[in-house]
């Protein structure tokens, strides 16, 4: 793993808050991180405060993308530049940055292309979601298990790693409305190993959720559907002569 080329992902919207944080906590934790910045159209600073910690590569899109059109970014950068694993982190400061040891260790053995951080395997002192959120991933769960045959305790967690194969396969085919969970039945649906591992994950520590109240029910709805309609494609050839 010393040799390993290893990214941190990190979309951001509106994050000039809490990214100049996020960043420090990384490069923290492993100086060898090579830190890349997706800033999703935001109009407050963070493109700035990103740029100014001197310790992240930044790009900037045009305009706002949302989170999956952000994080093929970040996939596709990875696979240009041949990174070995990418690690989804968030920009909002709810992930912590001593957690990433843990999605990287189950790759290592090649038994798995992906690694995901669930806030529900274990009862941990972290944040847990809202109540109504923690209904919709619980549907999301036992859909995983009708639709890929897997149980994914936490499919709307941002929090994952991916070996070289899934990057090459995502940096094409990752789901642009509803990702986290999308990308859990486009996965499985085309033979890649999914593992999920226990971490703990803050409060988001400034700015808004863009799903809250109401929403979360509308979300749910949309959600649910996105996943039924993935589940319907046809398994994607996976051409990994280049990989």
């Amino acid at each position: 793993m010393i040799s390993a080329k290893i990214i941190i992902i990190t979309p951001a919207y509106n994050e000039e808050k809490n990214i100049n944080r996020v960043i420090q906590s990384l490069k923290q934790e492993n100086s060898n991180f090579e830190c890349l910045v997706i800033n999703d159209g935001s109009i407050d600073d963070t493109q700035k405060m990103a740029e100014s910690s001197g310790l992240a590569t930044v790009i900037q899109l045009p305009a706002n993308l949302g989170i999956g059109g952000a994080v093929q970014t970040g996939f596709k950068y990875a696979f240009y530049h041949q990174f070995d694993y990418a690690v989804q982190f968030d920009g909002d400061g709810q992930h912590l940055a001593s957690e990433i040891n843990k999605l990287l260790a189950p790759l290592q053995t090649k038994q798995y292309d992906v690694c995901i951080g669930s806030r529900f395997i274990e009862k941990t002192q972290g944040f847990q979601s809202t109540f109504m959120r923690r209904i919709g991933i619980k549907l999301f769960e036992v859909l995983n298990k009708l639709l890929i045959k897997q149980k994914i305790t936490d499919s709307t967690s941002g929090f994952r790693a991916y070996n070289k194969e899934a990057i090459a396969f995502l940096a094409e085919n990752y789901p642009t409305d509803y990702p986290e969970p999308e990308s859990i039945i486009l996965l499985g649906k085309n033979d890649f190993k999914v593992k999920e591992v226990s971490v703990e994950m803050l409060e988001r520590q400034g700015g808004e959720s863009s799903i809250s109240g109401l929403k979360s029910a509308y979300y749910m709805i949309k959600v649910i559907l996105a996943m039924l309609m993935t589940a319907q494609r046809q398994k994607i050839r996976r051409d990994i002569k280049n990989v």
